[in-house]
Protein backbone atom coordinates (compact mmCIF):
# COMPACT_ATOMS: atom_id res chain seq x y z
CA UNK A 1 0.00 0.00 0.00
CA UNK A 2 1.39 3.39 -0.99
CA UNK A 3 2.03 5.72 1.94
CA UNK A 4 -0.02 8.88 2.11
CA UNK A 5 1.75 12.23 2.15
CA UNK A 6 0.73 14.98 4.57
CA UNK A 7 1.83 18.60 4.20
CA UNK A 8 1.93 20.60 7.45
CA UNK A 9 2.47 24.34 7.63
CA UNK A 10 3.86 25.89 10.79
CA UNK A 11 5.61 22.58 11.47
CA UNK A 12 8.55 23.89 13.51
CA UNK A 13 6.80 24.17 16.87
CA UNK A 14 3.63 23.56 18.85
CA UNK A 15 0.73 21.78 17.20
CA UNK A 16 2.48 21.49 13.84
CA UNK A 17 5.57 19.81 15.30
CA UNK A 18 3.54 17.46 17.50
CA UNK A 19 1.38 16.50 14.51
CA UNK A 20 4.46 15.80 12.38
CA UNK A 21 5.86 13.54 15.09
CA UNK A 22 2.61 11.60 15.48
CA UNK A 23 1.99 11.19 11.74
CA UNK A 24 5.56 9.95 11.26
CA UNK A 25 4.83 7.18 13.78
CA UNK A 26 1.65 6.32 11.88
CA UNK A 27 3.12 5.81 8.44
CA UNK A 28 2.65 9.15 6.69
CA UNK A 29 5.28 10.68 4.46
CA UNK A 30 5.72 14.31 5.45
CA UNK A 31 6.24 17.66 3.79
CA UNK A 32 7.09 20.01 6.64
CA UNK A 33 6.91 23.76 6.09
CA UNK A 34 8.01 26.71 8.18
CA UNK A 35 10.22 29.77 8.39
CA UNK A 36 12.96 28.39 10.65
CA UNK A 37 15.33 26.29 8.57
CA UNK A 38 17.33 25.05 11.56
CA UNK A 39 14.24 23.59 13.21
CA UNK A 40 13.08 22.03 9.95
CA UNK A 41 16.49 20.42 9.50
CA UNK A 42 16.33 19.02 13.01
CA UNK A 43 12.87 17.58 12.37
CA UNK A 44 14.00 16.00 9.11
CA UNK A 45 16.97 14.41 10.83
CA UNK A 46 14.85 13.10 13.70
CA UNK A 47 11.75 11.94 11.84
CA UNK A 48 13.59 10.79 8.74
CA UNK A 49 14.50 7.60 10.56
CA UNK A 50 10.80 6.69 10.67
CA UNK A 51 9.39 7.92 7.36
CA UNK A 52 10.07 10.02 4.28
CA UNK A 53 10.48 13.71 5.16
CA UNK A 54 10.90 16.70 2.87
CA UNK A 55 11.20 20.23 4.25
CA UNK A 56 10.34 23.59 2.69
CA UNK A 57 11.32 26.98 4.08
CA UNK A 58 8.92 29.80 3.21
CA UNK A 59 6.66 32.44 4.70
CA UNK A 60 2.99 31.69 4.04
CA UNK A 61 2.36 35.45 3.70
CA UNK A 62 4.50 35.58 0.55
CA UNK A 63 2.47 34.22 -2.36
CA UNK A 64 5.48 33.92 -4.68
CA UNK A 65 7.50 32.05 -2.05
CA UNK A 66 4.63 29.64 -1.46
CA UNK A 67 4.16 28.87 -5.15
CA UNK A 68 7.90 28.50 -5.82
CA UNK A 69 8.42 26.22 -2.83
CA UNK A 70 5.48 23.94 -3.57
CA UNK A 71 6.35 23.71 -7.25
CA UNK A 72 9.82 22.50 -6.20
CA UNK A 73 8.53 19.33 -4.52
CA UNK A 74 10.29 16.20 -5.80
CA UNK A 75 8.16 13.61 -7.56
CA UNK A 76 7.92 11.27 -4.57
CA UNK A 77 6.49 14.07 -2.40
CA UNK A 78 4.46 15.91 -5.02
CA UNK A 79 1.09 14.22 -4.39
CA UNK A 80 -0.35 15.78 -1.24
CA UNK A 81 -3.08 13.59 0.23
CA UNK A 82 -3.59 15.58 3.45
CA UNK A 83 -3.07 19.33 3.83
CA UNK A 84 -2.92 20.62 7.40
CA UNK A 85 -3.17 24.41 7.42
CA UNK A 86 -1.63 24.98 10.84
CA UNK A 87 0.48 28.12 10.38
CA UNK A 88 -0.98 31.03 12.32
CA UNK A 89 -0.37 33.27 15.28
CA UNK A 90 -1.53 36.22 17.35
CA UNK A 91 0.28 39.55 17.72
CA UNK A 92 -0.53 41.83 20.61
CA UNK A 93 -3.61 42.08 22.76
CA UNK A 94 -4.88 45.65 22.60
CA UNK A 95 -8.13 47.52 22.54
CA UNK A 96 -9.11 48.07 18.93
CA UNK A 97 -8.82 51.87 19.11
CA UNK A 98 -5.19 51.58 20.28
CA UNK A 99 -4.26 48.52 18.25
CA UNK A 100 -0.99 48.24 16.33
CA UNK A 101 -1.76 48.14 12.62
CA UNK A 102 1.41 46.16 11.88
CA UNK A 103 0.08 43.50 14.27
CA UNK A 104 -3.23 43.55 12.41
CA UNK A 105 -1.46 43.06 9.08
CA UNK A 106 0.58 40.17 10.46
CA UNK A 107 -2.47 38.32 11.80
CA UNK A 108 -4.59 38.80 8.69
CA UNK A 109 -1.71 38.00 6.34
CA UNK A 110 -0.64 34.82 8.15
CA UNK A 111 -3.91 33.46 9.50
CA UNK A 112 -6.12 34.25 6.50
CA UNK A 113 -4.12 35.01 3.37
CA UNK A 114 -1.39 32.51 4.25
CA UNK A 115 -3.94 29.73 4.57
CA UNK A 116 -5.42 30.72 1.22
CA UNK A 117 -2.02 30.89 -0.51
CA UNK A 118 -1.07 27.35 0.50
CA UNK A 119 -4.53 25.93 -0.16
CA UNK A 120 -4.69 27.50 -3.63
CA UNK A 121 -1.37 25.87 -4.50
CA UNK A 122 -2.45 22.40 -3.32
CA UNK A 123 -6.16 22.19 -4.19
CA UNK A 124 -5.81 21.80 -7.99
CA UNK A 125 -4.03 18.44 -7.68
CA UNK A 126 -6.71 17.23 -5.27
CA UNK A 127 -9.44 18.37 -7.63
CA UNK A 128 -7.73 16.58 -10.53
CA UNK A 129 -7.53 13.33 -8.55
CA UNK A 130 -10.93 13.85 -6.90
CA UNK A 131 -9.31 12.91 -3.61
CA UNK A 132 -7.74 14.66 -0.66
CA UNK A 133 -8.32 15.91 2.85
CA UNK A 134 -7.83 19.47 4.12
CA UNK A 135 -7.66 20.27 7.83
CA UNK A 136 -7.79 23.95 8.79
CA UNK A 137 -6.61 24.78 12.31
CA UNK A 138 -9.01 27.35 13.65
CA UNK A 139 -9.63 28.43 17.23
CA UNK A 140 -12.24 29.02 19.88
CA UNK A 141 -11.47 32.65 18.94
CA UNK A 142 -13.21 31.92 15.65
CA UNK A 143 -16.41 31.06 17.48
CA UNK A 144 -16.66 33.87 20.03
CA UNK A 145 -15.02 37.27 20.46
CA UNK A 146 -13.33 38.20 23.72
CA UNK A 147 -12.02 41.51 25.12
CA UNK A 148 -8.90 42.75 23.29
CA UNK A 149 -9.18 39.84 20.87
CA UNK A 150 -10.79 41.97 18.08
CA UNK A 151 -8.58 41.44 14.99
CA UNK A 152 -7.18 38.07 16.04
CA UNK A 153 -10.74 36.83 16.53
CA UNK A 154 -11.69 38.34 13.17
CA UNK A 155 -8.89 36.38 11.49
CA UNK A 156 -10.09 33.14 13.07
CA UNK A 157 -13.73 33.88 12.22
CA UNK A 158 -12.44 34.18 8.65
CA UNK A 159 -10.80 30.75 8.92
CA UNK A 160 -14.17 29.37 10.04
CA UNK A 161 -15.88 30.92 7.00
CA UNK A 162 -13.15 29.74 4.62
CA UNK A 163 -13.41 26.24 6.05
CA UNK A 164 -17.15 26.21 5.35
CA UNK A 165 -16.67 27.68 1.88
CA UNK A 166 -13.97 25.14 1.00
CA UNK A 167 -16.18 22.28 2.10
CA UNK A 168 -19.04 23.52 -0.08
CA UNK A 169 -16.93 24.31 -3.15
CA UNK A 170 -14.85 21.11 -3.04
CA UNK A 171 -17.75 18.80 -2.24
CA UNK A 172 -18.36 17.90 -5.88
CA UNK A 173 -14.77 16.71 -6.15
CA UNK A 174 -14.97 14.30 -3.21
CA UNK A 175 -12.47 16.26 -1.11
CA UNK A 176 -12.95 16.20 2.64
CA UNK A 177 -12.58 19.54 4.45
CA UNK A 178 -12.74 20.10 8.18
CA UNK A 179 -11.53 22.34 10.98
CA UNK A 180 -10.08 21.63 14.40
CA UNK A 181 -10.65 24.55 16.76
CA UNK A 182 -8.65 24.46 20.00
CA UNK A 183 -9.13 26.50 23.11
CA UNK A 184 -6.19 27.12 25.43
CA UNK A 185 -3.14 25.12 24.31
CA UNK A 186 0.22 25.60 26.03
CA UNK A 187 2.66 26.31 23.20
CA UNK A 188 4.82 29.23 22.05
CA UNK A 189 1.57 31.00 21.09
CA UNK A 190 1.51 33.37 24.06
CA UNK A 191 5.24 34.11 23.81
CA UNK A 192 4.61 35.37 20.29
CA UNK A 193 1.44 37.23 21.24
CA UNK A 194 3.20 39.07 24.07
CA UNK A 195 6.32 39.62 21.94
CA UNK A 196 8.80 37.73 24.06
CA UNK A 197 7.39 38.69 27.47
CA UNK A 198 7.83 35.17 28.84
CA UNK A 199 6.64 35.98 32.34
CA UNK A 200 3.35 37.37 31.04
CA UNK A 201 2.97 34.43 28.65
CA UNK A 202 3.37 31.94 31.50
CA UNK A 203 0.47 33.47 33.43
CA UNK A 204 -1.92 32.43 30.65
CA UNK A 205 -1.42 28.76 31.56
CA UNK A 206 -1.06 28.96 35.35
CA UNK A 207 -3.57 27.52 37.81
CA UNK A 208 -5.16 24.86 35.57
CA UNK A 209 -4.20 22.18 33.07
CA UNK A 210 -4.20 23.58 29.54
CA UNK A 211 -4.32 21.42 26.46
CA UNK A 212 -0.99 20.23 25.09
CA UNK A 213 0.10 20.29 21.46
CA UNK A 214 0.09 16.50 21.56
CA UNK A 215 -3.62 16.52 22.46
CA UNK A 216 -4.44 18.41 19.28
CA UNK A 217 -2.09 16.25 17.21
CA UNK A 218 -3.94 13.16 18.45
CA UNK A 219 -7.26 14.69 17.41
CA UNK A 220 -5.91 15.64 13.96
CA UNK A 221 -4.72 12.07 13.45
CA UNK A 222 -8.13 10.76 14.51
CA UNK A 223 -9.88 13.08 12.05
CA UNK A 224 -7.74 12.15 9.05
CA UNK A 225 -7.82 8.43 9.81
CA UNK A 226 -11.63 8.12 9.65
CA UNK A 227 -13.13 6.05 6.81
CA UNK A 228 -13.52 8.03 3.58
CA UNK A 229 -17.29 8.39 3.99
CA UNK A 230 -16.76 10.17 7.35
CA UNK A 231 -15.84 13.86 7.34
CA UNK A 232 -15.44 15.60 10.70
CA UNK A 233 -16.37 19.05 9.49
CA UNK A 234 -15.92 21.26 12.54
CA UNK A 235 -14.51 20.20 15.90
CA UNK A 236 -14.14 22.41 19.00
CA UNK A 237 -11.85 21.13 21.77
CA UNK A 238 -11.24 22.81 25.13
CA UNK A 239 -9.36 21.90 28.27
CA UNK A 240 -11.76 20.70 30.96
CA UNK A 241 -11.04 23.87 32.93
CA UNK A 242 -12.21 26.13 30.12
CA UNK A 243 -15.89 26.91 29.52
CA UNK A 244 -15.46 29.86 27.16
CA UNK A 245 -12.87 32.38 26.03
CA UNK A 246 -13.28 34.28 29.29
CA UNK A 247 -14.23 31.56 31.79
CA UNK A 248 -11.42 29.32 33.04
CA UNK A 249 -11.68 27.40 36.30
CA UNK A 250 -8.23 27.74 37.78
CA UNK A 251 -8.88 25.12 40.45
CA UNK A 252 -9.08 22.24 37.96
Amino acid sequence: MELKTALITGATSGIGKATAELLAKNGFNLVLCGRRTDRLDQLRNTLGAQTGVHTLTFDVRNREEVIKALESLPQNFSQIDVLINNAGNAHGMDLIDSGNMDDWDAMLDINVKGLLHVSKAIMPQMVERKAGHIINIGSLAGKEVYPKGNVYCASKFAVDAINQGMRIDLNEHGIRVGAVNPGLVETEFSDVRFKGDTDRAKTVYQGYQALKAEDIADIIHFVISRPYHVNIADLLVLPTAQASSTIVNKTV
